[in-house]
């Protein structure tokens, strides 16, 4: 028998741990995913039925091509976390705490500037001005349809009208403006960084690692193509 004092204690729930936000571009992750079926696809065909040098040059194109379809299209992402943002850019991951993030800016690219005055591109966010351009036209339709609405309440209703047009106007103003996905997108990593940037734990230095897996085969690639022509 086992006395109580002998028992081990029960063992603890773990603790909980916050993902990260993750942060792709899908029409990226689309496209890569078709350009690289499409180059895989002539690239084996080649191989097996080419002659000659035709082997060696699909094989050398398939390791220059392929590293920087996916670098360019499936790879990048951002991931936000509680107490650091890691970007994983074609031939860079960055990881910034929120300690040493100054600020974001959008423009025709989106950038993360570091306190010391470096800036990095948030290549899995891409700017869509078309996008913006069309979140623009429904902002201004929505507000001028609520101006409409708000005029004919209050002609109709008198004194009743007029608190159901300040509820329509709170609602509208509630909602927010039309904003772009991706202008959606730096507004959640804005509020992340305020909310986050004091924390203790988001204190710490950047670092920046160059993706060599990226950077290996493709050169490799590239150098086998060039004496392949060359030699041609």
């Amino acid at each position: 028998m086992t006395t109580p004092e002998s028992q081990s204690p029960p063992p603890q729930p773990p603790v909980p741990v916050s993902k990260d936000r993750i942060y792709r571009s899908p029409a990226g992750l689309a496209g890569g995913v078709l350009l690289l079926a499409l180059a895989l696809w002539l690239g084996i065909d080649a191989l097996v039925a080419g002659e000659g040098r035709t082997p060696w040059m699909a094989l050398a194109a398939l390791l220059f091509l392929v590293p920087l379809i996916a670098a360019y299209t499936v790879r990048p992402a951002v991931f936000a976390g509680d107490d650091r943002l890691r970007v994983r850019n074609p031939f860079r991951v960055i990881v910034l705490p929120w300690g040493q993030v100054a600020s974001f800016r959008s423009g025709y690219s989106n950038e993360v500037f570091t306190e010391s005055g470096d800036k990095y591109q948030l290549w899995a966010i891409p700017v869509s001005l078309r996008a913006r351009k069309k979140a623009a036209r429904r902002e201004d339709r929505r507000a001028a349809g609520g101006g409409q609405r708000r005029g004919s309440v209050l002609g109709g209703h008198g004194q009743s009208g007029a608190r159901g047009g300040g509820a329509g106007s709170a609602a509208i103003e509630a909602d927010g403006p039309v904003r772009a996905e991706t202008d959606k997108v730096m507004d959640e990593l804005r509020e992340m960084h305020e909310a986050r940037k004091p924390a203790e734990t988001s204190q710490g230095e950047v670092t920046v690692r160059w993706a060599y897996e990226v950077v290996a085969p493709a050169a490799a690639g590239a150098v086998l193509l060039a004496v392949l022509l060359g030699t041609g």
